[in-house]
């Protein structure tokens, strides 16, 4: 692997931005608004400090250190009947605050009540795993820790889940490049036929909006499959890209029975 080059501004070097977007306003009610979530809460917080807490969106939120993640969450599970985990994950506040947001998301079905916990975490801190209460929470750990760096203690297998094992860094991180770091347009080329063909194949196209109709020297074309670097330009001549609304004046000419052929050929 080459040497990584921190790219922190790369968010800002997107090739795309909506200038116009407005981020919407989420309201956010009182507790006591709820009876279920009001008598929930008074249970919770009289076992653990709780530093902020919310109704948003039809969730009881509650804002938690992540030192009482497992008692809280074993409290939920017991005596608060939340006995399902549907998700967790964390969001990357690197930037701004210097660490991770993590939540989980809880589900009680006898009372049809969804409830959310958030905790943050430094960078460079763990977080306990919730494993040994959720089975769920095992492959959940895993991505949190492949996809945004977020370490996991006492997990029974913490290890990438998606990336390879020697990836570097973790791409739901806000400083990861949109199309991959420098390292990723070399991955396969090195790992399936070695560094000696990188000047025979050349980087990995890492554009999704790139197509190359006669390209045969990637992993992959638009079209027919042809064997590998032969060159079908001759049998096979580039057209330039047509739309319908130009093509219209052409298909009043046509007469019905050949207007339809030629709708069937396409």
């Amino acid at each position: 692997m080459r040497k990584y080059t921190p790219k922190d501004n790369v968010q800002r070097q997107a090739y795309f931005s909506d200038r116009f977007f407005v981020s919407p306003n989420v309201p956010r009610y009182e507790i006591n608004e709820d009876e279920i979530f009001a008598k929930d809460f008074e249970k919770i917080s009289s076992e653990f400090p709780i530093i902020d807490s919310y109704i948003e969106h039809t969730h009881l939120v509650l804002h938690i250190n992540k030192d009482d993640i497992v008692k809280i969450m074993t409290y939920l599970k017991n005596e608060l009947k939340y006995e399902m985990l549907m998700e967790l994950s964390a969001v990357d506040y690197l930037a701004s605050k210097d660490g991770y947001e993590i939540f989980y998301e809880m589900l009680s079905l006898s009372k049809h009540k969804r409830l959310r916990i958030k905790c943050f975490v430094q960078k460079d801190e763990t977080i306990e795993s919730v494993t040994s209460l959720y089975k769920s929470a095992n492959w959940s750990e895993r991505e949190m820790y492949d996809m945004l760096g977020v370490k996991v203690v006492n997990h029974p297998n913490m290890k990438r889940i998606i990336m390879p094992d020697d990836w570097y860094d973790h791409p739901l991180k806000k400083t990861y490049p949109l199309q991959g770091d420098e390292v990723a347009a070399w991955y396969e080329v090195d790992k399936i036929f070695g560094k000696e063909a990188r000047d025979i194949i050349g980087p990995e196209q890492r554009d999704p909006a790139a197509i190359d109709r006669y390209d045969t020297t990637r992993f992959a074309r638009l079209g027919h499959e042809v064997p590998n670097g032969v060159d079908i330009s001759e049998f096979e001549p580039e057209t330039p890209i047509s739309y319908q609304e130009e093509n219209a004046p052409l298909l009043k000419k046509l007469k019905p029975e050949e207007s339809v052929v030629l709708k069937r050929r396409r």
